[in-house]
């Protein structure tokens, strides 16, 4: 039970990793709480986990959502232990066919969402409290066509540093978690057919030195270490879980 009684908010908490983080989070003796913009899917997901458990429908790109969640988990919770911003998009940003909408879409949900959850949050989260920011293997290296999704993320990792600094005094750490290449619905989310998308991700798979694809439950472990007090000297950090993708 490393996070007994903790109480811990999970943006994006709805599928994938967010979802694998939430489950062991309460299994692990935490209060948890939810969020996601679909409320048919939050209701399911909150009737499937047990424990303690909030479901807030928010967009984390609508200040009046932000506020919402604050003030709800405020109310439910009374402050945070931990918080992981774990909200954010994937998709390739050919350099000669991006748009400026498509730019936008990425950039404000993985960074400006980031940037704004926080700002809301803060004042929710207690001395010796624990951040955990969501980046990517894609900041280590330069892959093509993913130019804007490995900007985003570096600039994320940036923010890991940054906020550990401006919140020194209050005694809050801030860390980061690097997923690598993971088989979450986030490949499916980009389009194409199923055998396409399973192409797609054996092709990746053959390029990872452990030679197959993380599971979202390698992510929430790490997330939960970094939650928890077993990781009370880590500050400014980031954990890289990708399979030795971005370091061999």
């Amino acid at each position: 039970m490393r996070l007994k009684n903790k109480r811990v908010l999970i943006t994006g908490g709805t599928s994938g990793i967010g979802l694998a983080t939430a489950k062991l989070m309460l299994r692990e003796g935490a209060r948890v709480a939810i969020t996601g913009r679909d409320v048919e899917k939050l209701q399911q997901i909150k009737q499937q986990l047990a424990g303690d458990v909030l479901a807030i429908r928010a967009d984390v790109l609508a200040p009046e959502d932000l506020r919402r969640i604050h003030d709800q988990v405020s109310a439910e919770f009374g402050g945070l232990d931990a918080f992981f911003a774990n909200a954010g998009v994937a998709f390739g940003s050919p350099l000669a066919s991006t748009s400026e909408a498509r730019y936008d879409e990425l950039m404000d949900i993985n960074v400006k969402g980031v940037f704004f959850s926080m700002q809301a949050i803060s004042p929710l989260l207690q001395p010796g409290a624990s951040v955990i920011l969501n980046t990517s293997w894609l900041n280590q290296v330069g892959t093509p066509g993913l130019s804007l999704l490995s900007a985003s993320k570096a600039a994320v990792r940036s923010l890991a540093r940054t906020w550990s600094a401006e919140l020194l005094e209050r005694k809050i750490r801030v860390n980061a978690i690097s997923p690598g290449a993971m088989n979450t619905p986030i490949h499916g989310r980009s389009g194409g057919t199923e055998a396409e998308v399973d192409a797609g991700k054996q092709r990746i798979a053959a390029r990872i030195p452990l030679g197959h694809l993380g599971d979202a439950e390698d992510i929430a472990n790490a997330v939960v270490f970094l939650a928890s007090d077993e990781s009370r000297y880590m500050l400014g950090a980031e954990v890289v879980v990708d399979g030795g993708f971005s370091q061999i």
